[in-house]
């Protein structure tokens, strides 16, 4: 994938997701050059920080809101924030991150809306979690198994580094997220986003793979 083709996938996906009821509210995709470097982001990056930070979850989604710092926020509140960094072409860095509603304050302000459709009913349970999560692109910060150049962290713990088989394309992680925590609307909606193979070249690592980590694809492409 190029920069062009991941800024063309977000926009469909987000079109999509418009289309089919799951997004409330978006910022389409944009790419910026500088000579050789490349950036696919939403066009509101500067407080991404606000998430590492040593604060409370609910005041960083807060944040987040408040500057609308994502692609897209779906029906229960949930963001999504997909961004891509490219040097000559290559994939150098991503950050693809979901921050569920830590109160479901969408649900709050439009119960009506899910109370008349019962296929919202696993997002407004009341033993829900809510865990934010996160996958990272990043070759110039790997350590062999310790920090691998691709892997995903749950819960924002610095040191949770699951191993990912390598970068992930804006509808594997799309479709991950749907499939994972909007089953119901997923299965409902699923016939009305388009489906990609699109993905990058394998960057796990032999001792990586020995132990427990996530396949991107069966057969990853450049």
């Amino acid at each position: 994938m190029n920069p062009e083709s991941v800024r063309r996938e977000i926009e469909v996906l987000t079109a999509d997701l418009i289309s089919a009821g799951l997004c409330v509210d978006q910022n389409f995709p944009v790419l910026t050059t500088a000579g050789e470097s490349a950036e696919v982001n939403f066009g509101k990056t500067t407080d991404l920080s606000v998430t590492l930070k040593n604060i409370a979850y609910v005041e960083a989604y807060a944040v987040l809101v408040k500057n609308r710092s994502y692609n897209f926020r779906l029906i229960d509140g949930g963001l999504v924030q997909l961004l891509y960094q490219f040097q000559e072409g290559s994939l150098c860095r991503h950050r693809l991150a979901f921050f569920p509603s830590p109160d479901l304050l969408e649900y709050q302000n439009n119960s009506e809306v899910y109370d008349q459709d019962d296929l919202y009913g696993d997002v407004i349970e009341r033993n829900v979690v809510t865990v934010p999560i996160r996958f990272d692109y990043d070759p110039e910060a790997a350590a062999d198994y310790h920090h691998p150049i691709s892997h995903l962290t749950i819960g924002q713990y610095k040191n949770c580094r699951i191993p990912v088989s390598g970068g992930i394309g804006p509808f594997f992680f799309i479709n991950f997220i749907l499939r994972s925590f909007y089953n119901t609307p997923f299965r409902k909606f699923c016939s009305e986003i388009k489906e990609s193979a699109n993905t990058f070249a394998e960057t796990i690592t032999s001792s990586e793979r020995r132990h427990l980590h996530i396949r991107v694809s069966d057969s990853a492409q450049a």
